[in-house]
């Protein structure tokens, strides 16, 4: 039984499909930043969503008690949300932008694949984010990981060579790769000792990675004056505890003589496994 909840069908022309869930995979906020500012900037038309009913435990993840505007109470429940944009250049564009869900996973993503065969989705890309050995300072490393050899010639990308406990997203392209539909991933990442703040930064570099992949042209100003703001908000906190900083320096040096942990795509990839096993008992 679908559990797709379709407002509409939009015409779209072979669309990509873009995806960034909390949780997990989405250290410092990173992949829903960069989802939230196509939303923002691509005049985005809900039109579909898939039901939160039987995906999440509600005693963990709990819906939200608000009051509209004439006082009446509303339920707000995590939500998975389908939403077509309007961008220049490159494919027309579908996001998929959401929560992790805690049950079912492959009944979940047979409804992302539902919606892939209805739309005739070319390629789904999924944006994530983690923690790492790099410095606030320096640029954000990003790097694309894919399976399929045609898509991994196409956009340039590294093969997927993990191996280990996943989240949603690992789930994703692997009922992708049974369904037909081709996948490609990107990770940014995050420096470990700002963890909790969110990162447009990072952000930023999903969306320039990803409209560069596709072809499209955004506006990513506002992002690149929140960069500016937290790049010198960290280094004012940095600056206050001398073992920080030390660290920060070394990371810094690292990157300036090339020597930086995280300075390829292997190392990301290094990286990640690192990331996503540290999580296993979180």
């Amino acid at each position: 039984m679908s559990q797709v909840e379709w407002i509409h069908r939009p015409q779209l022309d072979q669309p990509v499909l873009i995806v960034a869930f909390e949780g997990w995979n989405d250290a410092a906020d990173a992949a829903t930043g960069a989802a939230d500012h196509l939303l923002r900037i691509g005049a985005a038309e809900r039109f579909a969503a898939i039901d939160p009913e039987d995906f999440f435990d509600f005693t963990a993840t709990r819906p939200i008690s608000r009051l509209d505007g004439d006082g009446r109470r509303e339920l707000h429940w995590p939500t998975n949300a389908f939403s077509s944009l309007t961008l220049s250049g490159g494919p027309d564009i579908v996001v998929l932008r959401g929560v992790e869900p805690q049950l079912r996973w492959r009944t979940f993503c047979a409804q992302v694949i539902e919606v892939c065969t209805a739309l005739r989705v070319r390629l789904v890309l999924t944006l994530g984010s983690l923690l790492a050995d790099v410095a606030h300072t320096r640029p954000t490393p990003v790097f694309g990981t894919a399976e399929d050899e045609r898509v991994i010639e196409a956009l340039h990308l590294e093969r997927s060579r993990y191996e280990g406990p996943t989240g949603i997203v690992g789930v994703l392209h692997q009922c992708c790769a049974e369904a037909g539909v081709n996948s490609a991933a990107l990770w940014a990442a995050v420096p470990s000792y700002v963890a909790a703040a969110p990162s447009p930064k990072a952000a930023l570099a999903l969306v320039d990675r990803t409209t560069a992949l596709l072809g499209l042209t955004v506006d990513v100003d506002d992002l690149k004056l929140s960069t500016v703001a937290y790049e010198h908000q960290i280094s004012e906190l940095v600056t206050e505890d001398d073992e920080t900083a030390a660290y920060v320096g070394h990371l810094e040096a690292a990157h300036d003589t090339d020597e930086v942990a995280v300075s390829s795509a292997d190392d990301l990839v290094a990286e990640v496994e690192r990331f996503l096993r540290d999580q296993r008992g979180s």
